[in-house]
């Protein structure tokens, strides 16, 4: 129920990961409004309506939120897979109230002290993505959550993304050991010394996308900035090819001839392509979606729960972590 366009959006990308991706769909929500969207004649296989009560507004405080609508839908959402009626969540809802409906109803995992958002962005190495983390979960963060980021995004990046080695970068204003502020320079050390985190040094800010990393890790506040810009960017850039190609008697039959490159490059840069954030370090999957996210990116976030779900990812995190904490 929560989005910009819900609940038609989250209800067709839905059924397109059910047809698809051969998932169950549980759709949690007000049922009058969900069956309203139903296509017509809609097989009704591998597919559940869960009502709930309500939602959490986007001006609404999360937590006090959540505790007021225990009904709502995210609520509901959770207590399912709490209750193992379901592997994973997806929401496109107040990111800040899945994480806290997560946070109070799944818990953390053990050895894990804040959860982090996790998000995949495009580099300049075509087949290669790297994963940001925190994108927005922790605001302030301390030496030792950047560290637990750096363990999580590697068990992740491993198993999820199908990379045997990745490497793992601090965000920081230079490559140098000494450079940065007092989280940047504790946390440095904390990275390299930890045997389960193939730390390979600090990634600057045009570092991101080089491919030269597999995972980067900041606090919250910078990877929150660093995601809207480099979103902010993928659609200036797609908004521009679609001004300037069809320009002119040949931009038209240039574009015709170029569709199918046009294509893979929205498929790169458009984060609807990537379908969210898979918050890290709950006892649970929980997929955060983009507000405006549409039925694309819907299917493409249940997608990635899969993929977490398949690869076992929360089993592994928490192994690393025991292993880590010895």
């Amino acid at each position: 129920m929560g989005g910009d366009h819900a609940p038609a959006e989250i209800v067709a990308g839905a059924l397109r990961a059910r047809d698809e991706l051969g998932v169950e769909v549980i759709l949690v929500g007000d049922r009058h409004s969900i069956e309203a969207v139903l296509p017509a004649n809609t097989n009704l296989g591998q597919l559940e309506i869960v009502p709930a009560q309500g939602t959490i507004e986007m001006h609404e405080e999360p937590l006090s939120g959540i505790r007021r609508k225990p009904k709502a839908s995210i609520n509901v959402a959770m207590n399912l897979v709490k209750q193992q009626q379901a592997d994973a969540v997806v929401s496109a809802g107040h990111s800040g109230a899945a994480m806290a409906s997560a946070l109070l109803r799944l818990g953390r995992l053990s050895g894990i002290d804040r959860p982090a958002i996790g998000a995949v962005f495009p580099t300049i190495v075509a087949s290669k993505q790297v994963l940001i983390l925190d994108v927005g979960a922790n605001v302030d963060c301390r030496p030792k959550f950047l560290e637990q980021f750096a363990v999580m995004g590697t068990v992740y990046s491993k198993y999820v993304l199908g990379i045997p080695e990745p490497k793992v970068g601090l965000l920081n204003i230079g490559e140098e050991e000494s450079k940065g502020n007092d989280l940047a320079l504790q946390a440095y050390q904390l990275l390299q010394a930890n045997p389960k985190v193939p730390f390979v040094g600090n990634a600057e800010g045009r570092d991101i996308l080089s491919g030269d990393f597999d995972v980067i890790v900041c606090d919250g506040f910078a990877g929150n900035v660093l995601l809207k810009f480099a979103e902010a960017v993928g659609e200036v850039l797609l908004q521009i090819l679609r001004e300037e190609l069809p320009q002119g008697l040949h931009g038209q039959l240039g574009v015709s001839l170029l569709r199918p490159n046009l294509k893979r490059i929205k498929q790169r840069v458009d984060h609807a392509e990537h379908g969210g954030g898979l918050l890290l370090g709950v006892a649970g999957i929980c997929i955060i979606s983009h507000g405006s996210s549409q039925a694309p990116s819907i299917f493409n976030a249940i997608r990635l729960a899969r993929e977490a779900v398949d690869n076992e990812v929360l089993e592994r995190i928490q192994g690393s972590v025991a292993i880590a904490e010895e």
